[in-house]
């Protein structure tokens, strides 16, 4: 077995939100928009959520436009779908409605394929490069990377944790 550069982690990383993704029961409609528990985050808005941030802070890093232009129209959201979620408030969340289970797959698998693209770009220095000094430590290519992987994965795995409470509760 070789050794693995953090580039080829990197890279490994930001297929496993969508490997999980894929994991997920069949879910109808009512399933994916329901609010277990009360929780305003629908699983739909987890998936979509989980595209966005994804897509979004990529775009900020590369230059490039959103993956989001080429699935705007797809999803029907208008205006809510083109914002990323953080502090979306219940009413706002309530806003994300997609009815398609793999069309929220699809996206997030475009944005992550993207990323993975761009990282297999990237050099071991440009990992180590600060890209933001608005926080402390000062964040690096390689820490945003992570951070930006890490958050998809976390929620899907919440939209998992879901997904599996209302299929037990049927």
């Amino acid at each position: 077995m070789g050794l693995m550069n953090s580039i080829e982690i990197l890279t490994d990383f930001a297929h496993r939100p969508v490997d999980a993704a894929n994991n997920l029961p069949a879910l109808s409609a009512d399933q994916l928009n329901a609010h277990p528990g009360g929780h305003p985050n629908s699983i739909a808005w987890l998936l979509w959520h989980s595209g966005r941030e994804v897509d979004v802070q990529l775009s900020d890093l590369t230059g490039d436009e959103q993956v989001w232009i080429k699935f705007r129209d797809r999803f029907e959201l208008g205006e809510p779908g083109d914002a990323v979620g953080l502090g979306h408030t219940p009413e706002q969340a309530a806003e994300i409605k997609v009815d398609d289970q793999q069309l929220l797959i699809d996206y997030m698998e475009a944005t992550l394929s993207a990323l993975g693209r761009y990282v297999g770009k990237l050099s071991e220095t440009d990992l180590g490069e600060i890209i933001d000094e608005n926080w402390t430590p000062p964040v690096t290519r390689g820490v945003r990377l992570a951070s930006i992987i890490d958050d998809a994965a976390v929620h899907v795995g919440q939209a998992a944790y879901a997904a599996g409470a209302l299929n037990h509760s049927h």
